[in-house]
């Protein structure tokens, strides 16, 4: 069964939220140009998500600027076309459980993903601010962060999305070299604290990198 509003509320909410959360991010840096896209799952069954088109200005979101799509991608409702990475955002939600999936193009993120990307990842580990990721009760956590190789083959990479979901199942986001972070949480609220999370944690791994501290 549907679990959208009959009246579309659900719909409309998202949409607002996804405009908010754009302002927001692109006065904090993290997607700068036309760069990054987000997602919120207003249906499970049928599937359907509330997604950002492609090519535009984050910061000046309008809700006229989200999609509707279903589990194969297809527009349902508005104008203009979801971003080729919305196959990532259906993998984030049938692989992770996702109910909300947020991507960025920070400074840091990007940075890292390039200077770990031979080992494939990177861990984070004894950050008070580990405490903010779902699930995650103590500074001692380890938090493998996973990094795939960019790439425009959008059906391969998200094969390999999914292949890394099952290799690591616990974490919390994943980074594509040079181009920046997927995150997610079960609502658009959690995903976006995961962000704010994982950005300031990035910045200070990538801080601590630069100054050569063991």
């Amino acid at each position: 069964m549907s679990n959208v509003l009959p009246d579309g509320r659900e719909w409309e909410d998202s949409a607002r939220r996804l405009c908010e959360i754009g302002r927001e991010f692109y006065g904090r840096g993290w997607v700068y140009g036309t760069s990054g896209n987000f997602s919120g799952l207003i249906s499970s069954d049928p599937l359907r998500l509330a997604i950002t088109a492609s090519g535009l200005d984050k910061g000046a979101l309008t809700p006229a600027d989200i999609l509707e799509i279903d589990s194969e991608g297809r527009v349902l409702r508005g104008d203009g076309r979801p971003s080729a990475e919305a196959n990532l955002h259906l993998v984030l939600v049938r692989h992770a459980g996702a109910g909300a999936v947020l991507h960025t193009h920070s400074i840091w993120s990007t940075l890292l993903s390039d200077r770990f990307a031979s080992e494939r990842g990177f861990a984070l580990e004894g950050y008070e601010m580990l405490k903010g990721l779902a699930g995650v009760c103590t500074h001692e956590h380890r938090e493998w962060v996973p990094i795939l190789e960019n790439s425009q083959d959008y059906v391969a990479l998200s094969a390999e999305l999914s292949d890394a979901l099952g290799e690591y199942p616990d974490c919390h986001g994943i980074l594509l070299r040079k181009h920046g972070l997927y995150t997610w949480g079960s609502d658009l609220a959690e995903a976006r604290r995961h962000v704010e999370i994982l950005e300031y944690l990035f910045e200070a791994e990538g801080r601590r990198q630069l100054a050569n501290q063991p």
